[in-house]
């Protein structure tokens, strides 16, 4: 099966009838403007002045929790679960910082995201590296690295040529999807680690090596040191796990089972991130939960938006997109995931088939 063809349930999958390139402009200028006359792109400071504190308090939680009952395993599982919260929410406060949400400068946006790079492991240039390669071409084939995944294929053409492992990873892809993410959190921090040893475009390449190497140093030495090798290993499991899951959830809704566009389609910016997206319907526990990327239509369009206005955004966007009929997509959790699963085990069906 090829790309951009395999329908969605509940979604219309006609795209809009062409329009020239200079009306696809003004659309999305036109969007722009409602947008910004409601005053949703100004930076938000009294948002993250206390959004910040309090992921930094639930680190500081944590460790706390781990020094004062080094000795209670049971403790120390629960605080491993609530580790893999906190370095997820760390996660998020690293994508805000990334995408200029935080501030006006630059520079004290990259403080940010230096500091959650020495408390998570990962490496800040990679990961924007990345994500903006994301940004730029959603579900795009060769160009949009998420993907591109080695153990997972998001078109028949790309399960068909699977070799190895990832030829049996594929073929059961629908049911090894989330078991598989307790991986995520490792292949952020060595692909930022095999990025820094390529010597790749690093923004800082001397504090991006120190402070990742310093983190993870002190992350390991605080572990082992109160808990010992054995529960410390344990610990180790437990946290990066369980928040590789966390952080797979919250993205793969995202975009997987949308739209997978061929390398060489041509679509303007706005249709692009609109028609690839998915929007988790809203309410404060998922949004809490999805760190705002629940929003992720309107966090396409307008990524520098600080996540605390894409909800007010959303009113916006998604009447804009009824009245150009534009396709609108957002879902419940639970839908969600369904629609996932489905395009998984639909685009994995040759190799089954074949194995008949």
């Amino acid at each position: 099966m090829g790309a951009a063809v395999i329908d969605r349930p509940g979604v219309d999958n006609d795209s809009p009838e062409p329009i020239s390139k200079r009306e696809q402009d003004r659309e999305y200028l036109e969007l722009k403007r409602l947008v910004a006359d409601e005053g949703l792109l100004e930076r938000q400071y009294g948002y993250y002045a206390w959004k910040i504190p309090s992921v930094a308090a639930m680190i500081a939680v944590s460790v706390s929790v781990l020094v004062v009952f080094s000795g209670t395993l049971w403790i120390q599982m629960l605080n491993a679960v609530f580790l893999a919260l906190a370095f997820t929410n760390l996660g998020f406060m690293g994508h805000d910082s990334g995408h200029r949400q935080i501030f006006k400068s630059a520079k004290r946006n990259d403080w940010v995201l230096l500091a959650v790079g020495f408390l998570t492991g990962m490496t800040p240039s990679w990961w924007q590296d990345k994500h903006n390669t994301h940004h730029r071409a959603p579900n795009q084939l060769e160009i949009d690295g998420d993907i591109e995944v080695s153990l997972f294929a998001f078109t028949q053409e790309q399960a068909m040529a699977m070799k190895g492992i990832g030829r049996l990873t594929v073929r059961y892809q629908a049911f090894l999807f989330y078991p598989l993410l307790v991986l995520t959190a490792l292949s952020l921090l060595f692909g930022g680690i095999a990025y820094q040893i390529r010597k790749e475009r690093m923004r800082y390449p001397i504090a991006e090596p120190v402070l990742v190497a310093a983190g993870l140093a002190a992350y390991l030495g605080l572990i082992f040191f109160f808990l010992g090798p054995w529960h410390g290993a344990l610990f180790i499991a437990v946290h990066r796990a369980l928040g590789g899951v966390y952080m797979g959830s919250v993205f793969a809704p995202n975009h997987k089972g949308m739209p997978i566009l061929d390398k060489d389609t041509e679509m303007d910016y706005m249709h692009q991130q609109i028609l690839t997206a998915r929007n988790v319907k809203g309410s404060p526990i998922a949004d809490f939960w999805y760190g705002g990327l629940n929003y992720q239509i309107e966090h396409h369009l307008f990524p520098n938006m600080p996540r605390n206005n894409l909800k007010k955004a959303q009113v916006v966007v998604r009447s804009f997109c009824h009245e150009k009929g534009i396709p609108y997509h957002e879902t419940g959790a639970w839908q969600s995931n369904k629609e996932i699963l489905g395009f998984l085990h639909e685009v994995s069906a040759p190799l089954r088939q074949k194995s008949v």
